[in-house]
């Protein structure tokens, strides 16, 4: 089997192939783990109860428990509960997050995840670092944190070489093609032919699938890491990872504690502005307005004593679908080349279970963990070249 694209969805694929005593590669563009696609930025959010819907909740309690599994494999830390802070205002509202705070205690409840509902009051008494303006709803999940995207990466890359797994590196896909019963991989180096292919590009996936991604937009994000006049009061054990809805213009925040080593606290939105036609249009150079625009609106007034003084930036992708869920399927015009995601901005978390969960489906015909909720739309499928 070969593996296209070695990020969050690859990387966790290849390895469970590799697990499997299946013969695979595993190709990337660039050198994984890197900081051209999706799957970057130090840290990235994870909590057990989904708000955008309780169907994502069984992937991403197995993927924690093979974070825990890899990290007693490697040694290396990859999964920090630091514990989850989820506040939407009175007046909050998200065109693509509806119901998101509702969605998430319905998650809670039905899978018995440890939670608290918190008041305004109650919030500022155990998060002083949090300025609140007193209507907040407030869900804390002990359990939520982060993980750290590159180590997972690289964690799960090398146990797959380990388990006899290929990769090339710095080898740009150009095609992917039927080939008698099996299916053919062009790269800028050379051909590779195979039973079935995974295609996990992320932002590039659509380019090589032709039109059954057509339906997905691919969005710059930027990322800032602000200074603290307290690092100390935002370490992770005193300060948690935290999602905020606030505003009436569907206006979000996420952020994170400042990890050991690093002086800067991570605060972060999502935008949707024009979508980008290929990925390599995206302009890794940061205005400093970006990074105000950030602070202005979702730190000052918002996080005390975090600084508008930026100590690093960064860019990154989306793929995201109309409807913001997963595309995890065959693909329509050949059963030979299964789709993994584009995530729609949120699907690193689950990662290492969607690996699982495919690799299952290919080696052994079913997944412990039902993907049909992420079946690509029949109507957006074209004929494939």
């Amino acid at each position: 089997m070969i593996v296209v694209g070695l990020g969050a969805m690859g990387s966790a694929t290849l390895l469970q192939l590799a697990k499997r005593g299946v013969r695979a590669v595993g190709i990337d563009r660039f050198s994984p783990p890197h900081e051209e696609g999706s799957s970057h930025g130090e840290t990235r959010i994870t909590r057990q109860a989904i708000g955008e819907g309780e169907l994502y909740v069984p992937l991403v309690l197995r993927a924690h428990e093979i974070w825990r599994e890899i990290e007693a494999e490697t040694g290396e830390e990859l999964l920090v509960q630091c514990g989850g802070l989820f506040l939407a205002g009175a007046r909050s509202s998200h065109p693509v997050k509806p119901g998101f705070m509702d969605q998430t205690l319905a998650a809670a409840r039905r899978y018995g995840i440890p939670h608290e509902t918190l008041s305004p009051e109650e919030v500022q008494a155990r998060f002083p670092q949090f300025i609140l303006e007193g209507d907040e709803r407030a869900y804390f999940e002990p359990g939520a944190g982060f993980v750290y995207p590159e180590r997972c990466i690289a964690a799960q890359l090398a146990l797959a070489e380990r388990a006899g797994a290929a990769l090339r590196r710095d080898e740009p896909v150009l095609a992917i093609e039927r080939a008698g019963q099996g299916v053919r991989v062009r790269t800028a180096r050379d051909v590779y032919e195979g039973d079935r292919v995974v295609l996990a590009a992320g932002a590039w996936s659509p380019g090589l699938a032709g039109a059954a991604l057509q339906h997905m937009a691919v969005y710059r994000q930027v990322l800032g890491w602000f200074a603290a006049d307290d690092p100390a009061a935002y370490a992770p054990g005193r300060f948690p990872v935290f999602i905020w809805l606030h505003g009436s213009e569907g206006e979000q925040s996420y952020g994170f504690p400042a990890i050991p080593g690093h002086a800067g606290v991570k605060v972060a939105t999502e935008t949707y502005g024009m979508s980008l036609a290929r990925p390599e249009e995206i302009d890794r150079t940061i205005d400093p307005a970006e990074i105000a625009a950030i602070h202005a609106r979702h730190v000052a007034g918002k996080l005390r004593g975090v600084q508008d003084r930026a100590v690093q930036a960064k860019t990154c992708l989306y793929t995201l679908a109309p409807d913001s869920r997963f595309a995890i399927d065959a693909h329509p015009e050949s059963e030979r080349i299964t789709i993994v995601s584009a995530c729609s901005g949120h699907g690193f978390k689950h990662s290492a279970a969607i690996g699982e969960a495919v690799a299952e489906r290919l080696s052994e015909g079913r997944s412990r963990i039902d993907l049909s909720p992420f079946a690509l739309p029949r109507e957006a499928a074209r004929a494939f070249a």
